[in-house]
């Protein structure tokens, strides 16, 4: 796979999402989870989603239950949890592995295009944030740590290129 393009995941409604859709925009894409010390990230996110939407960016989160079993409810549990708690309005894509061998292909490719501390492929934890470009390359990997404010300047450079 060449660009972030050739994958396709599926809404946590269920509906199917060609990445493709969303070519010549950039994206930031997270693996999240409902009950986790970072999960106050979502609201960072989604002021992301509203301050840079308009101007091109494309925030997916990924729920992901494979770091202390943090997000255990279906998809339309962790829907409304989302959108109750902190308002997410940026698309949601359903639960997925971002590690081994049931990782989502996307997530495999990504690890692989921005490997993290001293080459690991492996996500580390809930709220891994992968930057991609208007051209579908991953631009920088975040640890689960970096607050989604911190990557504004990163954002608005993506957004220039």
């Amino acid at each position: 796979m060449a660009s972030v393009y050739d994958f396709e995941a599926q809404q946590i409604g269920g509906q199917d999402v060609p990445l493709a859709q969303f070519r010549g925009k950039p994206l930031l894409i997270v693996n999240t989870a409902s009950a986790c010390g970072f999960t106050p990230q979502f609201a960072g996110l989604e002021e992301l989603h509203r301050q840079y939407g308009p101007r091109g960016l494309v925030v997916l989160g990924f729920p992901c239950n494979q770091f202390g079993s943090q997000d255990p409810g279906s998809n339309e549990e962790i829907a409304q949890f989302c959108q109750v708690n902190y308002g997410v309005s940026f698309p949601m894509m359903q639960k997925v592995a971002v590690n081994g061998a049931e990782a989502h292909p996307l997530y495999r490719w990504l690890t692989a295009e921005a490997p993290g501390l001293l080459g690991s492929k492996a996500i580390k934890w809930n709220f891994t944030k992968f930057l991609v470009g208007k051209d579908g390359s991953v631009l920088k990997r975040y640890a689960p740590q970096d607050a989604p404010a911190k990557l504004a300047r990163d954002i608005e450079a993506a957004l220039s290129a």
